[in-house]
C-alpha cells in the first residue's frame, strides 16, 4: 500500500514512516506542502494518508491551512474522496477528537506520539479494505 505520511516534524516523520514500513510492509512517503499532497493525490499515487492536524506555516491560496483542512479539500474532491485519511496530531483533547474527525470528514484519528503501531497498522487495513 502507498502511504503518504503528511507531518512538518520531518526526524519524527522518518522515524514513523520505517516503523509503518518495518512492521507493516508498506511504502511511506512523507511530505508536508498542501500542493504536494493534493497532486499526490490527484495524481493516483497515495492509497491511504496519515495527516497531521498541525501543519505550522503550510499555505493553500494565501491562507494558512491545517491538516484538518486538507483533509476536508480531500473528501470535498470527488476525484480523492475515497481515499481514506486518518488524522493524527498532539494537540487536540479528547474532546476535540471527534469534533476535528467530522469537520475534516477524516475517517480515523491517532493521538501523537503514537505508541500502539500495531492498532495503526489495524486501522490502516480496517480502512485500505474498504
Amino acid at each position: 500500500m502507498k502511504i503518504l505520511l503528511v507531518d512538518d516534524d520531518h526526524l519524527l516523520a522518518r522515524g514513523t514512516a520505517k516503523l509503518i514500513q518495518r512492521l507493516g510492509g508498506h511504502h511511506v512517503a512523507i511530505a508536508d506542502e498542501p500542493e504536494e499532497i493534493l497532486h499526490r493525490c490527484q495524481a493516483g499515487e497515495v492509497d491511504l494518508v496519515l495527516m497531521d492536524v498541525n501543519l505550522p506555516g503550510a499555505q493553500w491560496e494565501g491562507q494558512d491551512i491545517s491538516g484538518a483542512d486538507i483533509t476536508y479539500l480531500l473528501k470535498s474532491d470527488p476525484q480523492t474522496a475515497e481515499i481514506p485519511v486518518i488524522l493524527i496530531t498532539a494537540y487536540a483533547m479528547l474532546s476535540e477528537q471527534q469534533h476535528l474527525v467530522e469537520v475534516s470528514q477524516a475517517d480515523d484519528f491517532f493521538a501523537k506520539p503514537i505508541t500502539d503501531y500495531q492498532a495503526l497498522l489495524r486501522s490502516i487495513a480496517r480502512l485500505s479494505s474498504t
